[in-house]
């Protein structure tokens, strides 16, 4: 069995970036394991721009983005394995996998990197009623379909759900010469950026209906309509709200779910609101060596966000390798407890209130820690004019106005380290009323 210092699931942005970090911190043996044709992941079909305005400082489309890591990859001489599907991950960091050339294959790695990324939610999780025709995709396949396989799915489209993928394709069939005929969205409030909204809908006059959801789908062979219905705050129907719409095409855009199928076969604690696993400050799941970034730890909404974070993960997994941990024994099978140092107290729990959702970490082991802890979190309706605040125990740290905060916005807090000592309890992240 081969052993690298570090495994990364996922040649992504986030698997990326993990692996270039990991490599400038002095790791020689990484490998990065993906699924695909090739390096990129998702961005590969993402030919839009406005990405890279953090990370690069210019503006660039998804390939062009996904092209500056991966160029880097090759010239730090990374090795990495494509059309590679792994089946299989252990908390002794074991990893097996299948492809054509090794056919099945098992590896040790004393350090693993989870980047898996995230998938769309398919039509079977919403129970629309109605037949199953021809003409319904999921909003990412279509602009798969269109950016990368030349094909255009449909001439007249609805498209349901706000997300920034489902906001993106309402302007790219508009402009292959499709007609979008509205973008309905379930809640009050839209799912994406307020610039996609602008750029993508209002640019074009396409109508956005908050508070609609689709309530009966025709036709057989092919889609032929779909009806739209206004809901009330219970989310349901109203009745004598139906409108119905003639399309061929119908999208979903209904929202994303990390890939944490293999990370649940570990046995790590996992987070109900993110799908996604409990993490430290270091990145760090439960389970001594397994670190988790990008999207398979929660949606992001730029991936200028993700890359910071991946680098941070390839980081702190390199310094794990250099720390030379020994390996679990052969008999162990429960995951081992959040990894603290020798006299280390209990961890600082990170908690929320006041609107917001969930944090990224969610606890703080080092007291205090070796850098300022950036808390990344989302918030769970629309705010206005309002205030991010921010307690260590009992102390306000800080209190940031805010003109609106929406959840299809990620929002970002920095603590500074010094405030973390040994006698801390709770970091507290809240929207408070002006």
């Amino acid at each position: 069995m081969k052993t690298y210092d570090i495994v990364i699931v996922g040649g992504g942005p986030a698997g990326l970036a993990a692996a270039v970090a990991a490599k400038e911190q002095g790791i020689d043996k990484i490998l990065i394991l993906e699924r695909d044709a090739e390096l990129g992941g998702i961005l590969n079909q993402c030919i839009h721009n406005g990405f890279g305005l953090h990370t690069f400082q210019e503006e660039l489309t998804g390939p062009e983005y996904a092209g500056r890591f991966i160029d880097q990859v090759k010239e730090l001489g990374i090795p990495y394995l494509l059309h590679t599907m792994v089946l299989h991950i252990d908390h002794r960091k074991r990893v097996t996998y299948v492809n054509q050339q090794d056919g099945m294959c098992q590896i040790q790695a004393k350090s693993l990197i989870l980047a898996m990324g995230c998938r769309e939610r398919s039509r079977g999780a919403l129970n629309i009623p109605g037949y199953r025709p021809a003409g319904i995709f999921s909003a990412g396949t279509a602009q798969r379909l269109v950016n990368m396989e030349g094909y255009l799915p449909g001439k007249k489209v609805v498209i349901l759900g706000s997300g920034d993928i489902g906001l993106i394709m309402a302007r790219r069939m508009t402009l292959e010469g499709a007609q979008v005929e509205a973008v309905a969205e379930l809640m009050p409030y839209s799912g994406g950026l307020k610039r996609n909204i602008v750029q993508c809908l209002d640019d074009f006059q396409i109508p956005l209906l908050l508070s609609h959801t689709v309530v009966r789908i025709e036709g057989k062979e092919r889609l032929r309509s779909v009806t739209l219905a206004q809901v009330g705050q219970d989310r349901k129907p109203i009745p004598g709200t139906e409108r119905t719409y003639e399309c061929d095409t119908l999208l979903l855009s209904v929202g994303l779910v990390p890939e944490n199928e293999l990370s649940r076969e570990t046995g790590m604690k996992m987070n109900p609101v993110t799908a996604g696993p409990v993490v430290d400050e270091k990145l760090s799941t439960d389970i001594r060596g397994i670190f988790a970034c990008g999207n398979v730890l929660h949606v992001h909404d730029l991936v200028d966000y993700v890359s910071e974070e991946a680098g941070a993960a390839g980081k702190n997994a390199a310094e794990y390798v250099k720390r030379d941990h020994d390996q679990p024994e052969e008999g162990k099978t429960a995951p081992y407890e959040f990894e603290q140092e020798p006299g280390e107290s209990a961890p600082i729990e990170i908690v929320v209130r006041g609107g917001v959702r969930y944090t990224v970490p969610a606890l703080i082991h080092a007291r205090p820690p070796k850098e300022d802890v950036t808390i990344r979190f989302r918030v769970g309706n629309v705010y206005r004019n309002c205030y991010v605040a921010v307690y260590v125990d009992e102390e306000r740290i800080l209190r940031r106005k805010k003109q609106i905060m929406a959840p299809g916005e990620m929002e970002t807090v920095v603590v500074k380290k010094e405030l973390l000592t040994g006698q801390t309890q709770t970091v507290t992240v809240c929207i408070e009323e002006a």
